[in-house]
């Protein structure tokens, strides 16, 4: 057996001199089935640079584009709710856990492939999906929850994404109502069932966090540069509902660690992810803050009633140039929330090891038709983040990772053995079982409870206010229609 510190470096050759990336505990592909392409080996191409991603840096990319997709423009509204301070500190605070718990979902990840390979398992076509994970170490009611959250929060996230579309484009071209949108956009993103895997997403992961860094940095120098309007106020946080809806949409910011163990399974070196997450976060920070202070600071309660941060910045080509490049971000998130249905769907109907990318896009396309539905039916941008956050996220990416890190390592024996042991910053276990603890506790209490409790009243106000199938949810009501003339008499 391979030493563990060299088994995360060694790529072996075979006869032919082609790369093969080795398993997570040194055993080659050659030998097991554990398929990492490396797309081509050493030899290089213009397809392999563009599309056969799998290195550290396209995981990197793939972590910080997924996380800072439309949540951008609705920060700015979470810090109306929830007032400068509490805004700040609440980022930093779920930034660095949700870093811990992606920590925890690559540690397990390691843990149960390194034990699927010791019994010689092949996964030679197929894609580790994070509820196999909980499957193989804990058994099939985990397997079963991890399914359900991860799966329905995948497909709001997807909806969420079709939203903000709509949302987005309306401020360039109002000639079209938010719901026409909807269904164009619907078409547009259903192409993403021809991208096969994370393995596909180099160039766009890499061109998606270009054009979120230019959205960031857009709404915080506009913002500066629009200044205070004169009578605004900054009176949040001023209710218990607004702000735990504010604090659960940040829980959801840094929570886009649902497609954590696929972004690992396209890795070359999957062992080498363990810190890629906080790096991205560190840069997400750099985005996130200045531009939610920024568009705060500028219009202050106004927020309150445009979740969208681009309704109240003045129609520029720098802002139709921020609304573009965020409509082909949503694009590339749209994908990366859907990939994972789309290989669930596949397990499910026995399409997961076809080669064929026609046919599997043919048998992806039923899950696209449900996320394009419910984008229609709750149009709701901003307040429906708040209520995935607390109802899935809580779950999916902070409660269950937690819990699962606990019980995989509850005896000596499984302590002793790990793949992966303690990180160097806190190397008790028992610290480590002290903060997984702490995690679980506050989200269910702070994140789940009073998150879902606020964010749910927030979205049922929405319905009450606008309904179900909302034409055009906060669209500037039209100026009412000048007097007609009174028609002149006929001529006898």
């Amino acid at each position: 057996m391979v030493p563990r510190e060299q088994a995360e470096e060694a790529i072996v050759a075979d006869s032919n001199g082609k790369e093969e990336e080795v398993g997570v505990m040194g055993v080659s592909a050659g030998e097991h089935g554990a398929d990492f392409h490396h797309g081509g080996g050493g030899k290089f191409s213009m397809k392999n640079l563009l599309w056969h991603g799998g290195s550290v840096w396209d995981a990197w990319f793939s972590c910080a584009s997924n996380q800072v997709a439309q949540v951008l423009l609705t920060l700015p509204y979470s810090f109306s709710q929830l007032g400068m301070l509490s805004g700040v500190l609440l980022q930093l605070f779920y930034g660095f856990m949700g870093s811990w718990t992606a920590y925890l979902i690559s540690v397990l990840y390691v843990e149960y492939r390194s034990r699927k390979e010791k019994e010689g398992v092949s996964f030679k076509n197929h894609v580790i999906q994070w509820f196999e994970v909980l499957d193989g170490l804990l058994g099939p009611y985990w397997k079963a929850a991890g399914l359900a959250f991860n799966c329905t929060f995948l497909l709001f996230g997807s909806v969420i994404q079709l939203i903000a579309c709509a949302s987005n484009i309306y401020y360039i071209n109002d000639r079209l109502d938010k719901r026409t949108w909807t269904y164009i956009f619907g078409a547009c993103c259903a192409t993403t069932v021809f991208i096969p895997s994370f393995h596909n997403y180099r160039i766009w992961s890499f061109l998606g966090l270009g054009m979120t860094t230019y959205t960031a940095w857009y709404l915080a120098i506009a913002a500066l540069l629009n200044g205070q309007a004169e009578g605004i106020t900054h009176t949040g946080p001023t209710k218990l509902v607004l702000y735990f809806t504010g604090a659960t949409n940040i829980l959801y910011t840094f929570g886009g660690h649902a497609v954590t163990v696929e972004i690992m399974h396209a890795m070359w070196k999957p062992a080498k992810f363990k810190y890629i997450y906080l790096l991205a976060t560190l840069y997400v920070f750099t985005l996130t803050l200045p531009s939610a202070s920024a568009m705060y600071w500028a219009f202050g309660d106004e927020l309150l009633t445009h979740s969208n941060a681009f309704s109240l910045l003045p129609k520029t080509g720098w802002r139709d140039a921020a609304v573009i490049l965020m409509l082909i971000h949503q694009f590339i998130t749209f994908g990366f929330a859907c990939t994972p249905l789309y290989f669930v769907w596949e397990k499910v109907i026995g399409m997961h090891d076809t080669k064929s990318i026609c046919l599997r896009a043919l048998a992806r396309l039923p899950i696209v038709v449900p996320i394009w539905f419910l984008a229609i039916i709750f149009p709701f941008f901003g307040p429906i983040n708040s209520a995935v956050g607390a109802l899935l996220v809580s779950f999916t990416v902070y409660i269950i990772p937690a819990l699962a890190h606990i019980l995989t390592y509850r005896t000596a024996s499984a302590r002793m053995n790990a793949a992966e042991k303690p990180p160097f910053f806190l190397p008790s276990w028992t610290g480590m079982f002290v903060l997984n603890m702490f995690i679980v506790v506050w989200v269910l209490v702070v994140g789940f409870g009073l998150g879902g409790w606020a964010s749910m009243v927030n979205f049922i106000r929405q319905i009450d206010t606008f309904g179900l199938f909302a034409k055009c949810y906060q669209c500037p009501k039209p100026a009412p229609a000048l007097a007609q003339s009174p028609v002149p008499l006929p001529h006898h």
